[in-house]
């Protein structure tokens, strides 16, 4: 009875709205085919490659827009070619190599199979695109067992199923691990079924995964042009770098940036940052960046440093750099009005985004500066009046910028009247969402104007699908503001947070390590906490401590015991440094996200598919930080395979099931699968301090006749030489043997390589100490071990053997050239 009323109800609900009736006609061009309606809708398919199709459905039937796509920069993904439509008494059906996709004449239905028959993806019923007033909404088959995955930065569980979601730019301080939506807008998600579908609609769409209904779910846009990317794929990685194909592949940040960075709400004074920096290099604790929050202006936001704050700027950043550190400054998107030259600059000139009421400037309440003009990015004449500006920090010898609160701030769904926005291209309820976006364009694109072939740095707060082509990012303001203390729900739903980052094309993001929210009163008491999201912390590709106002958050703060463990876990990340910029350069060329759910590398995996507090970090390691209260034993869920734990780099783990890991304050989970190689470094006090440093591979060898490999990417770091693809590869391949490993090391050098005098380290664990080591056919002579760990120079080849360890130690020079390494076992 109550099935047969929800059948009722939804009848009445969709006959108040309209769907696409009959379809009567094509018409075709080279890759398009338009279907029309009878009622005067069409239906444009465009076949953007064997496995991409371009839907744009227009009741109108014009196929008009207000703005091309802010996020599409390439939809030619490959040469089709003059596409064949046929026509059968029911439907038309058109076939691409990998895609059999059928239009139900009567209703307009749109189905699409893959080139087996099976049905992957289709319009629910009749109500493929219902119309309501200037809004459509789409309705789609949901099958009982599928998942969803994506829609960017969102909190909650990875797996969407069963929850709503809306695209709106919010300014959301300390949000709650369900609130939604919050600073960023990536329409973009994959199902279980091989597909994703990235909705390219600006306005506050939304998406529901079978809130309504068990047998759909929706994806809907209150205004605008009705279009969206079908994109089939044979799993998550395929899905997502032909996501990546259409939006633009992600910078690479500056190798430095992939350090360590302190911030704190009230960083904002010469002399505390020449303090801190001094302090860290004091306790040698590795850093790389110090930031400086909004109050390093003299007004928001001319670029001036704060008079009384900064008595030298330029000697302050030439202090920092001589000691490694690089500072990060932020900017805002808006000119404060009270005694501000440069407002009455930017009014006269029509920058701001104008009131519709009055066609003046829109005043904007800020947190910081009183009423402001929102500068109007959208205005081609603003781009280089804006560069002149943000270029003066640059000249004093700044590195980069912040770009925060670009929603703009306090625009949150409520604040309605922001609505009377216009913009240069548009009314805001279009331009919210892509407001950040188009400023980040404009700080990139004038950055390398000025500053020719070097990387920018840019990490910013809100901003549309394709933020990746011009900056990276961090996940707002998380933590617990009414108990500092009480944050660590939202310490792991920040996992989540993250992956899901990732899943939006946001490869190199980073979490508020310590949280931003909440006043720190009881520093022993927060030590836990700090300690546990700095170990979760320096996973994230960026790793930046930051929290609000005033409160500290320097590892030294909260005890010995904190600092020490929180040293070490950042020292951890500065020895993984050739893995992690390995992975770096991966996601430009792909898109992949470095910090990736279990999800993604095990689709086929259900019960990995529900894991939302762990991660792959790249495709070798595996990372489940401790992320509750008092926890000193970690359930680990292992997926498919054999895991070794990283920490002692011998004990192994059957995968398919979660087990108890012993993790004490001074211990991370994280583990190694089975056949892997990971390049590490020696720990620095900021990257790449030493140039010649050696380059350990950690050998980790599969089974007998089986390989372990990796390619170790290196570049200069700093310029936009790969671009050009100026690099060099070391390629390393380990083989098992009956009796003996074999390694081979092949360099691959394009225009770059790292170092004319550095050795290159194998270790390996073995239970019986070698018979010998042979390279290139000699035998390597035997040397102490404890010459090794004491960091000793040593001529040419050499081998050891750990005795409390079982480990084989093996160096070599770093010739440039192919070197075969032979280890003899006993």
């Amino acid at each position: 009875m109550i099935k047969k009323i929800s059948f009722l109800i939804l009848a009445l609900f969709f006959s108040s709205q309209l769907s696409a009736g009959e379809v009567t006609s094509f018409t075709k061009n080279a890759n398009q085919v338009v279907f029309n309606c009878k009622d005067g809708a069409k239906l444009s398919l465009t076949i953007n490659s064997s496995s991409v199709v371009k839907v744009w459905f227009d009741p109108s039937g014009k196929f008009s827009r207000q703005n091309p796509s802010f996020a599409v920069v390439n939809d030619k993904l490959e040469n089709i070619g003059d596409i064949s439509v046929n026509e059968e008494p029911s439907a038309y059906e058109i076939f691409t190599s990998k895609l059999r996709i059928r239009v139900n004449k009567n209703p307009m239905q749109l189905q699409i199979f893959d080139k087996w028959q099976k049905l992957i993806y289709s319009d629910y019923a009749d109500k493929g695109n219902v119309v309501n007033g200037k809004g459509i909404k789409s309705y789609k088959n949901l099958r009982s067992d599928e998942q969803f995955f994506g829609l960017g930065e969102k909190t909650g569980t990875l797996n969407r199923r069963g929850k709503n979601y809306k695209m709106w730019n919010s300014d959301k301080p300390c949000y709650s691990t369900t609130e939604d939506p919050i600073a960023k807008s990536i329409p973009f998600f994959m199902s279980s079924y091989n597909y994703g579908i990235f909705l390219d609609n600006t306005f506050k769409t939304e998406f529901k995964f079978g809130t309504e209904s068990e047998d759909y779910y929706s994806f809907e846009a209150p205004d605008g042009a009705f279009v969206y990317y079908f994109i089939f794929g044979k799993d998550y990685k395929d899905i997502q770098k032909q996501y990546i194909t259409l939006t633009g592949q992600p910078i690479m940040p500056p190798k430095w940036a992939l350090g360590f960075a302190q911030s704190r709400g009230l960083y904002t004074k010469e002399a505390q940052a020449l303090e801190i920096a001094a302090e860290f290099r004091k306790r040698k604790i590795p850093i790389d960046v110090i930031y400086q929050d909004i109050g390093w202006t003299q007004n928001l936001q001319d670029f001036e440093w704060r008079k009384g704050n900064y008595t030298d700027p330029k000697g302050m950043l030439k202090k920092l750099k001589s000691n490694g550190f690089k500072m990060i400054v932020s900017q805002d998107p808006v000119i404060s009005k009270k005694d501000n030259k440069q407002y009455l600059e930017a009014n006269k000139l029509g920058y701001f985004v104008k009131d519709v009421r009055t066609d003046k400037a829109y005043e904007m309440p800020w947190p910081w500066g009183g009423n402001c003009g929102v500068v109007d990015f959208t205005i081609p004449a603003v781009a280089d009046w804006w560069g002149k500006y943000q270029q003066k920090p640059l000249d004093d010898g700044v590195s980069g910028f912040w770009t925060d609160m670009g929603e703009p701030a306090w625009s949150n769904e409520e604040d309605t009247d922001r609505l009377n926005m216009k913009h240069h291209l548009g009314m805001h309820n279009e331009i919210h969402n892509v407001f950040g976006l188009t400023w980040d364009k404009v700080v990139k694109e004038q950055f390398e104007k000025r500053n020719p072939n070097k990387r920018i740095f840019q990490m910013t707060r809100s901003a549309y699908a394709g933020l990746q082509r011009y900056t990276f990012g961090w996940t707002n303001d998380s933590g617990n503001g009414n108990d500092v203390l009480d944050g660590w729900s939202q310490m792991e739903n920040q996992v989540a947070v993250g992956i899901s980052a990732g899943l939006g094309g946001i490869p190199f993001w980073t979490t508020d390590i310590s949280g931003y929210c909440g006043d720190i009163t009881d520093y022993p008491a927060m030590a836990e906490l700090y300690t546990r999201w700095m170990q979760f912390g320096v996973f994230c590709p960026l790793s930046r401590a930051h929290h609000e106002g005033d409160n500290a958050v320097e590892p030294w703060k909260f005890g010995e015991v904190a600092e020490k463990n929180t040293k070490a876990a950042i020292e951890l990340k500065y020895q993984l440094f050739p893995y992690l910029y390995t992975y770096a350069r991966k996601a430009h060329d792909t898109g992949l996200p470095i910090t990736r759910g279990l999800f993604m590398e095990y689709p086929k995996d259900l019960d990995a598919a529900k894991i939302d507090n762990q991660f792959m970090f790249g495709e070798e390691i595996l990372v489940a930080p401790v992320l509750r209260k008092g926890e000193r034993v970690k359930r680990v869920y292992f997926p498919e395979g054999e895991w070794i734990d990283f920490n002692d780099k011998k004990t192994e783990y059957l995968g398919g099931e979660k087990l108890p890991y012993k993790a004490p304050l001074n211990t991370i989970p994280i583990f190694v699968k089975k056949g892997s190689i990971v390049p590490m470094m020696p720990v620095m006090q900021y990257i790449h301090e030493k140039k010649d440093y050696p380059v350990t591979f950690h050998i980790f060898p599969n089974y007998e006749d089986e390989k372990a490999s990796f390619s170790l990417y290196e570049d200069e770091g700093e310029n936009q030489d790969y671009l050009k693809d100026i690099y060099s590869l070391t390629n390393i391949v380990c083989t098992t043997l009956a009796k003996a490993y074999v390694i081979d090391i092949k360099p691959e050098d394009k225009g770059f390589h790292q170092s004319d005098k550095r050795n290159f380290v194998l270790s390996l664990l073995e239970e019986v100490k070698p018979n010998s080591v042979m390279i290139d056919d000699k035998e390597v002579s035997f040397i102490a071990f404890e010459a090794f760990e004491d960091g000793k120079e040593i001529p040419g080849n050499a081998w050891s053997w750990d005795e409390r360890g079982n480990k084989i130690l093996v160096k070599t020079p770093d010739l440039r050239k192919n070197i075969n390494i032979k280890i003899n076992k006993n």
